[in-house]
């Protein structure tokens, strides 16, 4: 309202030299509006010729609706409650404490129950399985806990966010329970899960979903790979690796990596080694033409949103309690979400292709 103020009568509050002569300001009076959250106490500024009108409270309203949605827009970009709470001073004159916006918030929370608990869809042709580290307090002591999420691909090729789940450490038990509950929440068939490297998963996936091909993220593969190689080599490492996964079949993909083993085994017997120990679930994609390739051999997908998060998280050393750092990242994702208005890039030509391999498993 000052800055209103200012474009009305055209100079600042602070400017103490020059001002236009006829209107002036004339201190400010005290008002009471009823919010989402009680009565709230602001200041309204008054100009000598009482002709100021205020855009954003004019000057008989009583209420002031939408002030959680405000709490809540600021909170779900990553403000912490005393960040908002300075910048509503700043904004509205008033004072909001911290335990004020963090009931206001809470008022998330059955929305969030019921996203967590809704009936999904029987059939997604594409899962992505990862999950991203947060520290949350427990007690005395800060610990590290896993935030779990399942991205799914629809059969009209648009993103859907299936589940949030958290927990002490990841681990393929966990993920066993995870895929459980969307196997009771309604899912009956997965085409393809693209999941990282952890041990055990592809085993949790097939107890669940037998049919599901399990595809390990090449990018997780290549960036594990080059943990045993040192600068001087890793750019000359890389290259050769790209010659298995780039192959045109499987059985070029086996004879580049012969090849890359003969080069290379004898100063980083590791890697080839790891590329063996995981081959049937390294080479599902290989099958693919390039159009499905895009969509399955990484999970680009679901690490773009993780990035995202940690943007919003990363104001935040810890977090107080579970429940706060589940409130946040859910808040955090509806945002991410409606960004995702359209299907993946020449999806139409990938359902074709995904129905001539897979047959009656994917519904017309």
């Amino acid at each position: 309202m000052q800055a209103e103020m200012t474009e009305q009568l055209g100079y600042e509050k602070s400017d103490q030299e020059v001002k236009p002569a006829g209107n002036r300001r004339n201190g400010k009076s005290k008002k009471t509006l009823r919010s989402d959250q009680g009565p709230l106490d602001i200041e309204v500024p008054r100009d000598r010729a009482g002709e100021f009108e205020p855009a954003i409270v004019p000057k008989h309203q009583r209420e002031f609706k939408g002030f959680d949605d405000k709490i809540l827009s600021m909170y779900s970009r990553g403000m912490t409650t005393r960040e908002i709470a300075g910048y509503l001073k700043d904004i509205y004159g008033t004072d909001v404490s911290p335990e004020l916006i963090s009931r206001a918030t809470d008022s998330v929370k059955e929305i969030l129950d019921e996203w967590r608990s809704r009936t999904l869809e029987p059939f997604y042709p594409v899962l992505f399985l990862d999950a991203l580290v947060a520290n949350v307090k427990d007690g005395a002591h800060i610990v590290k806990k896993s935030i779990y999420l399942a991205l799914a691909i629809r059969l009209d090729g648009q993103k859907e966010l299936l589940g949030l789940w958290i927990d002490q450490s990841e681990g393929a038990k966990f993920w066993l329970g995870i895929l459980n509950e969307l196997r009771n929440r309604g899912v009956q068939d997965i085409l393809i899960a693209a999941v990282d490297g952890l041990t055990g998963f592809p085993e949790a996936i097939n107890a669940v979903f037998p049919k599901t091909e399990v595809q390990l993220c090449i990018v997780h593969m290549v960036r594990n790979s080059l943990k045993f190689v040192p600068y001087k080599d890793r750019k000359v490492v890389a290259a050769d690796l790209k010659a298995i996964y780039l192959s045109p079949d499987e059985e070029s993909a086996a004879l580049a990596l012969d090849s890359f083993a003969q080069k290379w085994d004898g100063k980083y017997p590791m890697i080839a080694r790891s590329w063996r120990t995981r081959w049937p679930e390294v080479i599902p994609f290989l099958k693919f033409p390039t159009v499905i390739r895009k969509v399955v051999y990484t999970t680009n997908a679901i690490e773009s949103v993780n990035y995202s998060i940690r943007k919003i998280t990363r104001n935040r050393q810890s977090f107080p309690t579970t429940d706060a750092a589940v409130k946040l990242v859910f808040m955090a994702l509806q945002n991410i979400s409606k960004r995702w208005t359209m299907p993946l890039r020449d999806w139409g030509a990938a359902l074709n292709q995904f129905a001539i391999i897979y047959g009656p498993r994917v519904p017309l």
